[in-house]
Order: C-alpha cells, then sequence, then structure tokens
C-alpha cells in the first residue's frame, strides 16, 4: 500500500471511531492544531532528522492538513542534549531524541534507547508492543509530564572511529572518547574518558585533538559527518548499542488536550515512520562501508578483551543502578528476563541463517 493511502486511510479510520456520524464529523472532528517539535539532531543527518520529518508529514497527511507539527533541527530552539527538559517545560509540545543523553538524570531513560549488551532492533520493539516495555517506560516517563513513543531505531550500531588501533585494554587507558549514557560510564571503568558531544559537534572536537576517537552511529551517518578523515581505524561491534532507538517526546498536558484520533494518528504516524528509519540504515549502511573502506578506513574487530571486560562492568553496573534506584531496577529485570529469553532463538535462526548466508555469498564470488 502507498504510504499516502496508508496514511489517509489509517486518519479516516481513527476518525471514523470516534465520530458519532458518518464522513460529515470527520472534517467538524479535525481541529486545527499547530505544534513544535525540537530535534536532538542536524538537518545534515537524513536518516535520525529526516525521520521527525516524516512523521510530521505523516500527521499532516491523516489529519487532512489539520495538524501541523513544525520540526527544529539541533540549537534553533534548544541544545541538542536538552530536548527532554524542553518537552517536560512545555517549551515546546514534542521533541525527537534518545533517552541515554539523559543518563545523568536517571541510568533508568537509557532502556528507552540502548543499554549495553541490550535488545537488537527488533528485540526492542517486540518488548515495547508484545513485551511490558510500553507500560515500564510511560510509567517511567509520567512523573515528568512525558509520554513517550518509538520514533525510529538505527539498528546495531559501530563501535567507533579511533586514531589508533586498539588491540588490548590498556589501549583504551586514557582515551578522550565521544560516547553516551550508560555506555560512558561503562566504558570509564575500562579506562576511557568519556565526553558526551552532540553529533553536530563531534567533527570539529576529532579533528582538533579534544577527542581521540568517537561512536556515532554506523556508516551511513558517520561517512556524511567525515570521521573516516581523521581517524581511520573503524572499530565494531557497537556493544552499547545492539538496537538503539530514537523517541518522540510529547508534553502530556498538550497530548491529552488533543482529540482521541489525534492522538492515534501520533501512535500510527511514530510506528510507521520508526519502520522507515531502520529501513534507511540497513538499505545504507553497506555501501557506505564498502565507500569508507575505499577511501582508506581500516576496519576491526574489538579483541575478546574489550568485549569481555565490557560484558563484566555491564552487569556489575546493572547491579549497582539496581540496588540504588528501585525504577531502575524494575525496568531492568523486566528488560532484562525478556533479552535472555530471546537470545537462543534469534542465535539458533537468525544467527547460523545470516552466518552460512554470507559465507556462501562469499564463496560464491571466489568461483
Amino acid at each position: 500500500m502507498e504510504r499516502r493511502s496508508f496514511l489517509k486511510k489509517a486518519g479516516m479510520g481513527v476518525v471514523a471511531g470516534t465520530a458519532v456520524v458518518g464522513a460529515p464529523a470527520v472534517a467538524q472532528d479535525n481541529p486545527e492544531i499547530k505544534w513544535r517539535m525540537a530535534s536532538s539532531f542536524p538537518r545534515s543527518l537524513p536518516a535520525l532528522f529526516g525521520t521527525s520529518e516524516k512523521f510530521a508529514n505523516y500527521v499532516k497527511e491523516a489529519s487532512g492538513g489539520k495538524f501541523i507539527i513544525d520540526v527544529f533541527p539541533a540549537g534553533e530552539i534548544v541544545p541538542a542534549l536538552q530536548v527532554m527538559d524542553a518537552v517536560s517545560n512545555g517549551t515546546v509540545q514534542s521533541g525527537h531524541t534518545c533517552g541515554y543523553y539523559y543518563f545523568g538524570k536517571s541510568p533508568a531513560y537509557c532502556f528507552d534507547t540502548a543499554v549495553p549488551f541490550g535488545l537488537t532492533a527488533r528485540q526492542m520493539m517486540a518488548w515495547i508492543l508484545e513485551g511490558n516495555g510500553k507500560k515500564l517506560l510511560r510509567e517511567l516517563f509520567d512523573p515528568i509530564n512525558i509520554v513517550n513513543f518509538p520514533l525510529g531505531n538505527t539498528g546495531v550500531q559501530m563501535g567507533g572511529w579511533y586514531r589508533k588501533e586498539i588491540n588490548s585494554l590498556e589501549d583504551l587507558k586514557g582515551l578522550k572518547m565521544r560516547t553516551s549514557g550508560f555506555a560512558g560510564e561503562v566504558l570509564s571503568r575500562m579506562g576511557v574518558i568519556p565526553q558526551q558531544i552532540a553529533g553536530g559537534d563531534i567533527y570539529p572536537s576529532l579533528e582538533k585533538g579534544t577527542l581521540d576517537a568517537v561512536e556515532f552511529v554506523g556508516p551511513y551517518d558517520d561517512e556524511k559527518l567525515g570521521f573516516n578523515k581523521v581517524a581511520k581505524y573503524y572499530y565494531y561491534p557497537g556493544f552499547w548499542e545492539g538496537g538503539p532507538q530514537v523517541s518522540a517526546y510529547v508534553n502530556k498536558g498538550e497530548f491529552e488536550k488533543l482529540p482521541k484520533h489525534y492522538q492515534a494518528i501520533i501512535e500510527s504516524a511514530c510506528m510507521h515512520a520508526t519502520a522507515n528509519m531502520l529501513a534507511v540504515y540497513d538499505a545504507h549502511n553497506a555501501a557506505a562501508l564498502r565507500r569508507l573502506i575505499a577511501g582508506g578506513a581500516v576496519l576491526k574487530e574489538f579483541p575478546k578483551e574489550v568485549l569481555d571486560a565490557g560484558y563484566k562492568e555491564t552487569v556489575q553496573l546493572y547491579k549497582e543502578f539496581s540496588d540504588k534506584d528501585p525504577m531502575f531496577k524494575k525496568i531492568h529485570d523486566d528488560y532484562m528476563a525478556f533479552r535472555d529469553d530471546l537470545a537462543p532463538w534469534f542465535n539458533l535462526v537468525e544467527g547460523s541463517y545470516t552466518r552460512y548466508l554470507a559465507y556462501a555469498i562469499a564463496q560464491s564470488r571466489k568461483s
């Protein structure tokens, strides 16, 4: 089904579900509303910033042009890392950001994006929709006047760009690295000096030598930001971001003022835009990686020693935060039980299939 057709039918459907009488009620039930959405991302990243624009377009189309959401890139209304506050206090009605940017407020917010050795993109959506994820995250955000929705997922990310090779844990010591949230805390225990810097400010810091390494997303975005020009070693996997979700945060008071069918349109538009973002990354990462390697990037796998240390520190941190914060523990226990239940199945079918397929393709290209 084409996007426009889908959205118009979706919009009519949710309206019909709330209208007392048929078609004439549609126009009456679609009041003119205008919102602002502050993004944590620059316009130069079409997958991230573009997803919020797609979301706004979906809302506009499904409401017959009556519900308009103007999207602003990082810095135009508020700085990239202050979007949550702006939504919470009503400066803007909505925002597009990542929960783990606000780790300093509460580590539990990271569960809305990603935690080290956590869920993949598909598993995250399963936890949200079929597990207890939606209920638990709504409980988490309710005290700060926010209603949260998934609004994008990048899929598993890379481990970042480094000026030097990482051959052992010793090579991480003293490394000034751009990273966010829970990952920064884990890496700091491994000797890294974490720096939280908004996406648009990373390249200048790397170029000037303020940073020794940077992790952001993956080939499609990293190529656009030019990290390979100043740090040639490209490591994988990003064990701290197995399936990072990006979110729409909506001011609770503003959301509750909306007609019920507008609320439904927001939720439907978020889901549609989320699927689109993941499709963009899946479609473009491979080609971007080939271009980066052709341009001189050196692809490297983290040593097992690094992964083992990362896992050990992660488990210890989970315990420490759970002991201090009942809400963190409540979400953590449910999230990890869900992860542990799914992991063997995904390894059995997805893992075996993708490993063999990669082998078979490589062999066929040799012949």
